[in-house]
């Protein structure tokens, strides 16, 4: 009779597009993610928890754009043969739940969520299937206020985490201002707005490459199109040299207006035109003039005028602007100045689904890449209002707007600025020196752990006293207690300080060991005050 042939044994190996997490990776996201929450929770916000599946349906277009629902999402079919797929954002989820909810849900509705979401992409460095975000959303109303909001929010939880002024900006833009640069160039009709859609497609899609093509790239992908240093073409829009320049001029508005403020802030005939335009701000909206600053009035009126002149005779632009102006003015009148949040007519953001103000977060500090040359972080945020996607539900528009924090860029961003340590401190490890007093033993991590105290007992096989030392070394222990049959006749404690040993050991002369002691016998009543002590001293 043949012998049963045996199972092979599965192979040990994450998927492809996926990793695991472990120990310090998981502590520093979740510390990171409740800092940002309580920056969330302090403006009003409240959590929400959805379910991390939902139908295809109410996912709607995923990513990329294609049509089988297995493509671009994670999907199946159930026992009822409905589509149901992981979600791929906390958006679209948001959407459905308002939707569902909304007769039992204040209006507006604020909320946030962090979580992880699914891309059935191609991975690639750095890029995983499975990733984090963090989103913050308003829900049911159209007020510009909300808008600013959220940009406020956005710059406080950066700063919460540990990114300091300067090292950030949020930058600010309205796609109605784009879509009335659009319909100058001849390139949107408000009648006909199915026209041109492949055209404006390419268009902001070849915007948003501006930092990594260049002008004279856009220019092409404007144009007849664009052949890259391995010789691949991309077909361009096809735009005519006029309209190639009315996008170009567009492109070029930020620095522009960099160029108009420097120049006006040498020009001490403005000032009379400031102090008009403060008081005029100040009485519009109600807030004292010593809200404003004139560099932030400069650069705002500045920014407005340059864009109007882009958008003139465009009534979607106009519409665009006055939002922005009133943005503008609310951020200012909190104390959020170009230091912080600017306008920015270069953001433009790639998804479609934007009908307004558009932002994003960029980390202004210089980091080294692959080939040690320095570059800036970039973008580690991003968000606008939305006031279509929950319509898909309920077939009538419902006013939105939010942001989502891409996590572990804000975490690679962290380790970059040192704010984050590689390896994250372990616990205290109380060793066995006698199998037969683990009570003894356990009574003293509960003093610990009752104390606050991160702190364990070593549960190996205790008679090799070395492979304890070596497990607390492996565990990045800062502490261990020793207590054996002497020390317990004595009633005291043996307390290293493998911190201060190690270093000692790897630098210290014989002088300076005796001076610094790194072992402490102590009565067993002092354990934790001097536990307490030399951590504190390590900090």
């Amino acid at each position: 009779m043949a012998k049963p042939k045996k199972e092979p044994r599965p192979k040990a190996e994450t998927p492809k597009g996926f990793r695991d997490y472990f120990g310090a990776e998981v502590t520093t996201r979740a510390a990171m993610l409740n800092a940002i929450a309580g920056v969330y929770h302090r403006y009003g916000f409240d959590a929400l928890e959805s379910s991390a599946i939902e139908t295809v349906e109410a996912l709607g277009k995923f990513l990329p754009d294609v049509d089988r629902p297995n493509e671009g999402v994670f999907a199946w079919q159930d026992e009822d043969e409905k589509w149901l797929a992981l979600r791929y954002d906390l958006t679209a989820p948001l959407a459905r739940v308002y939707a569902q909810h909304r007769n039992d849900l204040p209006t507006p509705y604020r909320r946030y969520a962090m979580g992880p979401v699914w891309r059935n992409e191609k991975p690639g460095p750095g890029r995983f299937r499975q990733f984090y975000q963090c989103d913050a959303d308003t829900v049911g109303t159209a007020s510009m206020a909300a808008d600013a909001e959220i940009c406020a929010m956005l710059a406080d939880a950066l700063e919460e985490v540990g990114i300091p002024r300067g090292d950030y900006v949020v930058r600010v833009n309205n796609r109605k201002v784009l879509n009335g640069v659009l319909e100058v160039a001849g390139l949107l009709d408000p009648e006909s707005p199915d026209k041109f859609v492949a055209e404006r497609g390419i268009v902001l899609r070849a915007i948003d490459k501006l930092d990594r093509l260049g002008v004279e790239g856009v220019a092409a992908l404007l144009g007849e199109g664009r052949k890259d240093a391995s010789g691949d073409f991309t077909e361009g829009a096809g735009l005519s040299p006029g309209q190639v320049d009315s996008i170009i001029r567009f492109v070029h508005a930020t620095q522009d207006i960099a160029q108009q403020v420097l120049r006006a802030t040498m020009d001490k005939s403005l000032s009379a035109e400031i102090e008009q335009t403060a008081t005029a701000e100040s009485q519009r909206f109600g807030f004292s003039r010593e809200k404003f600053t004139d560099a932030q009035l400069l650069w705002n009126k500045t920014a407005l005028n340059h864009l109007g002149f882009l958008a003139e005779g465009s009534r979607v632009g106009a519409e665009g602007l006055a939002e922005l102006e009133e943005i503008a003015t609310l951020l200012a009148a909190q104390g959020y100045g170009p230091d912080r949040i600017v306008i920015d007519p270069s953001v433009v953001r790639g998804l479609g689904y934007y009908t307004g103000p558009v932002f994003e977060a960029e980390l202004t500090f210089e980091i080294l890449d692959e080939k040690g040359r320095p570059r800036q972080f970039g973008s580690v945020a991003g968000g606008g209002r939305y006031d279509d996607l929950v319509a898909r539900f309920t077939g009538q528009q419902v006013p939105a707007v939010g942001v989502s924090i891409g996590v572990d860029r804000l975490l690679a961003a962290l380790h970059a600025k040192g704010k984050i340590g590689s390896a994250e401190r372990g616990p205290v490890v109380v060793t066995v020196m006698d199998r037969d007093r683990m009570a003894d033993y356990q009574a003293m991590v509960g003093e610990l752990r009752q104390a606050g105290i991160r702190a364990e007992v070593y549960l190996g096989n205790p008679k090799n006293f070395g492979n304890q030392m070596k497990y607390a070394d492996r565990r990045g222990s800062p502490i261990a207690v020793i207590c054996g049959g002497d020390e317990f006749a004595k009633g005291v404690v043996q307390i290293k300080d493998l911190i201060l040993g190690a270093q000692i050991a790897e630098n210290a002369t014989v002088e300076e060991w005796k001076e610094r002691p790194s072992q402490y016998e102590v009565p067993r009543a002092a354990l934790v005050d001097k536990v307490r002590d030399i951590l504190a001293e390590q900090s």
